[in-house]
């Protein structure tokens, strides 16, 4: 998983809320387990509506309730896939929310009135290690767990947290062997 830092560009808009997971990659395009190839996917009901127009930046800027639905991991990997590195939305579902920060994905919930503020302009900063979203001579903080941001910073997904106890790990296996049959590989 790649570390997260800071995320400045230009924002992509979609100013809607109550966006569910099937809105975000509909259920027909869930038929592989890879991370890759559901950019192509996202929204794909909306994008054949006349003026859609969607660009791929890295920050997008959405409404409450954003990723409610269905608990599918695919939402985050399309949204990942398409391009974006961080959500700011006024609020997330909470499944929704966890499965972005477990592939590296930024979800940044701002008030409201924030939100619409930050729709507004064409760029902004998310800088993680101060959590501040930076964008027309402002600074709005924001807030995160202090274990998702470290996991961030330092692009640690579940395997690189446990990895991180590799000798504590080898320490408990090798107390807790038993003589008799061998039940595990060498």
């Amino acid at each position: 998983m790649d570390r997260v830092d800071k995320i400045r560009g230009p924002i992509s808009v979609l100013n809607r809320s109550d966006v569910d997971t099937d809105q975000i990659i509909p259920k027909q395009f869930l038929k592989r387990v890879e991370r890759t190839g559901f950019g192509e996917f996202l929204f794909y009901d909306w994008a054949k509506e006349p003026g859609w127009d969607l660009d791929p930046n890295e920050i997008l800027v959405t409404g409450r309730n954003f990723g409610c639905g269905s608990s599918r991991e695919h939402a985050p990997w399309a949204l990942q896939d398409y391009g974006f590195k961080a959500l700011v939305a006024p609020s997330f579902a909470d499944i929704f929310y966890s499965n972005c920060t477990k592939i590296g994905m930024l979800p940044v919930p701002l008030p409201e009135e924030e939100v619409h503020a930050l729709m507004a302009v064409a760029e902004a900063e998310i800088d993680l290690e101060d959590e501040v979203v930076r964008f027309a001579g402002r600074e709005v903080p924001f807030e995160i767990d202090p274990d998702l941001r470290h996991r961030l910073l330092n692009g640690l997904d579940d395997i690189g947290i446990t990895l991180q106890s590799g000798e504590a790990l080898e320490r408990y296996e090798a107390e807790r062997e038993r003589a008799g049959p061998v039940t595990t590989s060498l």
